[in-house]
């Protein structure tokens, strides 16, 4: 067996990195031309290759039809890693595959196990008030909503028949952009807000009210049933709004600053 090939079956991790980078396009001219060249030497390597596409393949279709929380949660994991190792470009689907546990030639395995677990019926679990929040998680794809000009405690944004809050004269923050997803089928419309560097996000869940979490705790604010719990570093508010699931958070804000957020009236202007 060529010592390349060897050394990628026992899990190399930096090996495995380049493999999996050649697999999906990522890897820089210089490693690609020298590990072409090894590939051509070694029908072990080339093997490891073939499986590495494979997988790559599956990843993409999961990538594509996978629930928007774990799209939340990798496209995180993607900006807190950052810069790649030299000769690695950013992004691709093989992304998923470049961490430990993955390493060891399993990314086939690994793919098979994320289709199991979210595309056959009943996998994904369907959505859930955690998937919500973590659409918080991601970037702003639209220009912030304005002042609704008929209504000033209103902004003129609405998802599922549902306006959302100007909080921006009551307590200072100021909404900074929007973005709208897909969770199950339903859509999901997040507004965010930022205030003194802080950010948070308000999403608006269509149809029929999301599960509470087993782990959320009551905690009804002027008269309006909220339920509170955390999702890794952030805190995570939800309600109801005309039967409709509402779900605010962020991290490094407290708890009773999102609570009166989200209870707040605006006067009879935010129904319930």
């Amino acid at each position: 067996m060529h010592p390349r090939a060897s050394s990628l079956l026992m899990g190399d991790e930096d090996h495995f990195t380049e493999l999996t980078a050649l697999a999906d396009g990522t890897l820089g001219a210089r490693r690609r031309r020298r590990l072409e060249a090894e590939l051509e030497r070694s029908p072990e390597l080339a093997e490891a290759l073939a499986k590495q596409r494979r997988a790559v393949d599956a990843l993409r279709s999961v990538e594509a039809r996978a629930p928007a929380g774990l799209r939340a949660r990798v496209e995180a994991e993607r900006r807190e890693r950052g810069a790649r190792r030299p000769g690695v470009a950013r992004g691709g689907p093989a992304a998923w595959l470049r961490r430990p546990a993955f390493a060891g030639g399993l990314a086939a395995a690994a793919a098979f196990a994320l289709l199991l677990a979210f595309l056959l019926p009943g996998g994904a679990g369907g959505p859930s008030v955690v998937e919500a929040a973590e659409l918080a998680t991601l970037p702003a794809e639209a220009s912030a909503p304005r002042s609704d000009p008929a209504e000033p405690a209103l902004l003129d944004a609405r998802a599922a028949g549902l306006p959302y809050p100007n909080w921006v004269e009551e307590f200072g923050w100021r909404a900074s952009g929007r973005r709208v997803d897909e969770i199950d089928g339903r859509r999901a419309v997040t507004v965010f807000y930022e205030k003194e560097g802080r950010r948070i996000g308000y999403t608006i869940v269509s149809g029929e009210a999301l599960d509470w979490p087993e782990d959320a705790r009551r905690a009804p604010r002027e008269g309006v049933d909220l339920r509170r719990l955390s999702s890794g570093d952030r805190t995570v508010v939800t309600w109801l709004r005309d039967g409709h699931t509402c779900v605010l958070s962020g991290e490094g804000t407290e708890a009773d600053t999102l609570l009166d957020l989200a209870a707040w009236k605006g006067q009879g202007a935010v129904s319930f």
